[in-house]
């Protein structure tokens, strides 16, 4: 069958960022959420009809978030496929200058929580109508306890549209003025985005060009170094003085709560980890050598192996909607039919083109039960993989939409489970696929890069974070350091493993 490679955002709110129904939405969202506040308000709690109350309460809280999400995944689609969506960057702030509001009937709510003694609590969330959300509303229950008053919390959250999120879309619009110069075969040079420079700089078959454009590469984004280091101390920065406020000294606190981990989990997963890379740094180092260097350099640790005169196999766009649903099948009818539809339905943004964002993603859409995937799709065996990967988020969204709004949120921990187990659908079908010796050795690499990715990549970026926070408490850190950090947080999660 033929897909197409741009997705359907008008069935969402058609129009775009001229969009009337959205409009009419988040209009819609200020009138819900003004009534929200007055029903929090007049709960009074300890009532022989609180669990009534409190579903009532939980109903409109469901209805308004659910809301939220539709149009911030909209918005956010617009802007990730046209970087250069100005209508689009004013609607985010129009949308997000509607959380204080809602924040501050959510702080109300939740200390109302913390007035119900312990006992009445036990019994309350065993009703019918409760018990489903008896954990969640614990945990809602417990930060409650945490929080300032009213009036500091809405101060806290105003700020924040001009301090967290302001330099979170700070960081976009700077991405989005990447351009990457790339000289072609016939002399002609072309400017790449941040996403197809990098999909071509760590995918191309031919070393030389790899190494040219990991040069540009770095560059490129070093031209910008002071731009991002102010972005990221402010972002961090107005993090940590959130905390501060709070009492909160610990900045894993928050993040550790969030993904339901004791530290003593999170050490002992890093730990065991870290002591077992040697069969990953033998693995880069053999790889390195077939490529005819000693120690596997950056732009080299995704590019295929190819050896003798095997040629790479490639799947256009529909070649590699048809195997992913032909192997989809032979594990889950179910997840092969709900993939059937994202391709039918136009659910995927695949086309490479200049004026997207890098990466890829896949979001949800709670009022039509829909989900969306960005991504920049470029023929490889990799990028199946990524289409199955976020096929894989989108179809653990699905089977979540009849649950309560409050059980329909997992942490990134359990994120990645449903959208990983996807990949590897696809990965092993190709290896069961190969017909020679050099084919699936090429396949196995493929596969090893998501082991790779896991085990030295994100051990990087924590080492990183962790580093950065340690050091942002006590000051603003400079371009210089933050690049010294993340050299030394590489070289410690690759094990000395890279030139």
């Amino acid at each position: 069958m033929t897909y197409s490679i741009n997705w359907d955002l008008e069935t969402i709110f058609p129009g775009g960022s001229d969009s009337v129904q959205l409009k009419e939405r988040m209009s819609q969202l200020e009138e819900q959420i003004a009534n929200y506040r007055t029903t929090v308000d007049a709960w009074s709690p300890n009532s022989e009809d609180d669990a009534a109350k409190l579903g009532e309460l939980l109903d409109l809280s469901a209805t308004i978030s659910q809301g939220f999400s539709q149009c911030g995944s909209f918005i956010n689609a617009l802007l990730s496929a046209n970087v250069n969506d100005s209508k689009a960057k004013i609607l985010t702030g129009d949308l997000y200058a509607k959380l204080p509001a809602l924040q501050a009937a959510q702080t109300v709510f939740s200390k109302k929580l913390t007035e119900i003694s312990e006992d009445d609590w036990t019994a309350l969330v065993k009703a019918e109508n409760l018990a489903p959300v008896a954990f969640r509303l614990s945990e809602i229950r417990r930060d409650g306890k945490e929080l300032l008053s009213e009036a500091e919390e809405t101060i806290i959250n105003t700020l924040n549209l001009d301090g967290l999120n302001a330099w979170s879309q700070h960081y976009d619009t700077i991405v989005a003025s990447i351009e990457i110069p790339f000289l072609q075969e016939d002399g002609t040079t072309i400017k790449l985005s941040a996403g197809q420079a990098f999909n071509k700089m760590m995918g191309d078959p031919d070393p030389e060009v790899r190494a040219r454009l990991f040069d540009t590469w770095e560059k490129t984004w070093a031209e910008k170094e002071d731009l991002f280091a102010d972005t990221l101390n402010h972002l961090d920065g107005f993090r940590l003085s959130t905390f501060k406020l709070h009492g909160v000294t610990d900045y894993l606190k928050e993040p550790l709560e969030y993904n339901r981990l004791q530290k003593a989990t999170l050490d002992a997963m890093w730990g065991t980890i870290q002591k077992n890379k040697q069969p990953i740094v033998d693995f880069l180092t053999r790889k390195a050598q077939l490529f005819g260097k000693e120690k596997m350099e950056w732009q080299d640790q995704d590019a295929p192996i190819i050896l003798g005169d095997m040629e790479e196999r490639t799947y256009t766009f529909d070649e590699a909607a048809d195997f992913i649903l032909t192997n989809f099948r032979k594990f889950s009818p179910k997840m092969a039919d709900f993939a059937q539809v994202a391709f039918e339905k136009s659910w995927i943004e695949a086309e490479d083109r200049p004026g997207k964002r890098p990466g890829g993603y896949c979001t949800s859409l709670p009022e039509t039960k829909e989900s969306r995937i960005f991504m920049t799709y470029s023929n490889s065996v990799n990028e199946v993989a990524t289409l199955a990967h976020e096929l894989g988020h989108a179809f653990h969204s699905s089977v979540l939409w009849e649950l309560p709004e409050l059980n329909r949120n997992y942490a990134m921990n359990v994120a990645e489970t449903a959208s990983t187990f996807a990949e590897l659908i696809v990965a092993d079908a190709t290896l069961k696929e190969a017909t020679t010796k050099e084919e699936k050795i090429n396949l196995l690499d493929a596969k090893m890069q998501n082991a790779i990715a896991m085990f030295m990549n994100i051990h990087a970026r924590f080492i990183f974070e962790n580093s950065f926070y340690q050091a942002r408490q006590k000051g603003l850190v400079s371009a210089e350091q933050i690049t010294e950090m993340m050299t030394a947080a590489q070289k410690e999660s690759y094990a000395d493993g890279l030139a």
